[in-house]
């Protein structure tokens, strides 16, 4: 994962009009410390789906999985075959998953087997596409009745997943080696059987540095695209069904702009679309490309390098949903983490959280504000003397009604508002008054009778 440290002024990004917005627009969870763990799994899958999420991203690494993955010699069994592989704890997940209905987007990635590296040497570095295409099929005979939507290798434009990311003279490199890794899987896909499931390309992080390829350079590398878009006759057209990307944003908030052009935070969605069309028109993929914002979360405390304080990691994450849902191009947003990565004792800041501090649940399990800001998403954003009120009730499984209340004052009382009558996915928007130091949020009765009660919002201006 792509740890941010990025430090740089906030500016704002323009958000698309709601009228536009992408209304089926559906919603993956990831918990990969707590859904691997057959110790923790059953109680992850509930709280899960209490929070109202149905549908599940699982990242498998070939080299968990491939026999003799230690190894510079190739084993000698049929790799195409999935008897040859030790699944582990994969199977049981996607077996609950499957038992309860809900859809699994399987990410196919690094770090890989060293026989499948072109010097055996290390994990990450040049990658065997035609053992790569044999891996996939395996992949898609294991599981290929329980998914439908496949993605191709996580973050492949940073070095703890593909290498190498540049060659010599700081020339990107990175998405030439992605280009045939993508087109082994559609072909393994193929093989196997699920030559009509949805495959995804991508799977980008959101910056580059001096190791990591940014993301946009790296789309137009892996199409084959120059600086001015101008097609290269040697490439076709790359077969995929939509673009994953992992668009998480720094600790300047959701609406933070980065400084290069060719970085795609939440704040600066709207490039990753432009690049996309520009893309389409030199007929380097479909038109239309969906995006599948496949990855994200907000850090908070007790990270103060990347993360924000508790109270703000909610009112951050609905925003960036509401940007989200407000483009009509994004197919799919998500949550990173139930439960917070774990710590280590001692050292600074960036010693003691390699990790990622984007949970709904602390790493001991303590509920954070942002757990119920989960369930009901909520936002508030300044218009003058009013607020224009954005917000979902993420269990609904059809329309209903959910209460807004207002705190006029810091330790006043809090009152109804009104009650919104939502659409059949959840969401509702509406309009107040303003005041100075309001607070807002929701509260909502399932129809079981259990109430449910967000954080505290505060109001934001219009970007």
């Amino acid at each position: 994962m792509l740890r941010l440290l990025v430090a740089c002024v906030a500016l704002f990004a323009v958000l698309t009009p709601a009228a536009q917005a992408s209304k089926t627009q559906t919603m993956t969870f990831e918990a990969p410390k707590d859904l691997l763990n057959p110790a923790t799994r059953p109680g992850a899958m509930d709280q899960i789906a209490s929070l109202g999420a149905r549908s599940l991203r699982v990242i498998l690494y070939w080299k968990n999985v491939a026999p003799s993955p230690t190894s510079k010699r190739k084993p000698a069994v049929d790799l195409g075959d999935p008897a040859s592989y030790a699944w582990g704890e994969y199977d049981p997940l996607l077996s609950a998953a499957a038992e309860r209905g809900w859809p699994v987007l399987l990410t196919v990635s690094g770090p890989v087997p060293k026989w499948a590296t072109k010097r055996k040497k290390g994990y990450v570095r040049d990658p065997s596409a035609d053992e790569f295409q044999t891996f996939v099929t395996a992949v898609g005979k294991k599981y290929g009745a329980q998914v439908d939507t496949w993605s191709v290798w996580n973050e492949p434009n940073h070095p703890d997943f593909l290498m190498p990311q540049y060659a010599k003279g700081k020339k990107p490199r990175s998405g030439a080696v992605y280009r045939g890794l993508f087109l082994a899987a559609w072909k393994g896909l193929r093989a196997s059987g699920n030559g009509r499931d949805r495959i995804l390309m991508g799977e980008t992080a959101p910056v580059g540095t001096g190791k990591v390829v940014a993301p946009l350079t790296f789309l137009r590398q892996s199409l084959c695209l120059n600086r001015r878009y101008e097609k290269r006759q040697s490439c076709s057209n790359l077969p995929a069904d939509g673009y994953a990307h992992h668009a998480y944003t720094t600790r300047l908030g959701p609406f933070h702009k980065p400084a290069s052009p060719n970085a795609v935070t939440i704040g600066v969605l709207g490039r990753l679309v432009r690049a996309l069309d520009r893309a389409a028109r030199a007929g380097a993929v479909d038109r239309g490309l969906g995006i599948y914002l496949t990855e994200f979360g907000i850090q908070s405390y007790p990270d103060r390098l990347s993360g924000v304080p508790l109270a703000k990691q909610p009112e951050y994450y609905a925003i960036s949903e509401r940007i989200a849902y407000e483009n009509p191009r994004v197919r799919s947003f998500s949550q990173y983490l139930l439960r917070d990565d774990d710590s280590v004792r001692g050292g600074n800041q960036l010693g003691r959280f390699p990790g990622f501090e984007s949970g709904l649940l602390t790493e001991r399990g303590k509920r954070k504000p942002a757990y119920a800001g989960y369930r009901l998403p909520l936002t508030v954003t300044e218009r003058g003397g009013r607020v224009s009120i954005w917000g979902k009730v993420r269990p609904a499984a059809e329309a209903t009604t959910v209460q807004l209340q207002v705190q006029r004052r810091r330790g006043a009382s809090w009152r109804r508002l009104k009650d919104v009558r939502t659409d059949a996915a959840g969401y509702y928007t509406t309009s107040s008054s303003n005041g100075k130091s309001r607070r807002w949020r929701a509260r909502w009765t399932s129809p079981g009778g259990e109430t449910f009660t967000g954080p505290p919002i505060r109001a934001y201006p219009k970007p």
